[in-house]
């Protein structure tokens, strides 16, 4: 499994760059190509648009908590702008180059309140899972929510200790249906407990979301969001 890639990069507006794809058997990719799927999770950030190498990638405005999917760029250095929606690339507030590998994959997200938004960007290893089983990795992305433990519900703690802006490597989890519980490290009392369905030979990202104690006149509350990576 590929070692999570993690790197933050301060910026002033949701959501940016990075691409690439982990292996030609889980995704099809062109030759020289990398795969990037970005995904808005700044609870308080309006809505934005993403260009590579000047050339607008996104269909409609990235509203949080969304995704892209993944986009499939060309290897090499790239060039990565995000604007508000509906402002040319000549206003981006993030402008960047970056170096893209050929052949991987990679989740930005676009993390913490408005005022110290940033990027996160982790490397997806996306080998197949064995038969009977999913992949499952967790990443913390609720700006004022304590370090937490994740445990399956009257079962083990998956993942110990994930601090804001923390992430876990994928792991295989027996394919079915579960309630996990999200709870402050150490603690036995739960603050979430989102229930997710865990398909065989799928690959999971269940990030959580929100403000514990969202600010005047923001409804986004604590809670998770899954994104099917494969």
């Amino acid at each position: 499994m590929k070692k999570s890639l993690k790197i933050l990069l301060l910026a002033v507006l949701p959501t940016v760059f990075l691409a690439a794809c982990d292996d030609d058997d889980d995704l099809d990719l062109q030759d020289d190509n990398a795969q990037v799927m970005v995904v808005h999770a700044s609870p308080n950030a309006p809505a934005v648009d993403l260009y590579v190498d000047d050339a607008k990638v996104n269909a409609t405005a990235l509203n949080y908590p969304n995704n892209t999917g993944y986009l499939e760029v060309e290897s090499g250095s790239r060039n990565f702008k995000v604007t508000l929606a509906g402002a040319s690339a000549g206003s981006a507030v993030i402008n960047a180059t970056v170096p893209l590998e050929e052949d991987q994959a990679y989740s930005v997200f676009a993390v913490n309140t408005l005022s110290n938004i940033e990027a996160l960007v982790l490397e997806d290893d996306l080998t197949e899972p064995a038969s009977g089983k999913a992949h499952v990795r967790f990443v913390h992305l609720s700006p004022d929510a304590p370090a937490v433990d994740i445990a399956v519900q009257n079962g083990p703690v998956l993942f110990s200790n994930i601090q804001f802006k923390g992430s876990t490597a994928f792991v295989p989890v027996d394919a079915g249906n579960y309630t996990l519980e999200v709870r402050p490290t150490g603690s036995s009392t739960a603050v979430l407990t989102p229930q997710v369905q865990l398909t065989n030979g799928a690959i999971y990202t269940i990030f959580a979301k929100g403000f514990l104690t969202p600010p005047a006149n923001n409804n986004n509350t604590l809670g998770a969001e899954v994104i099917v990576n494969n």
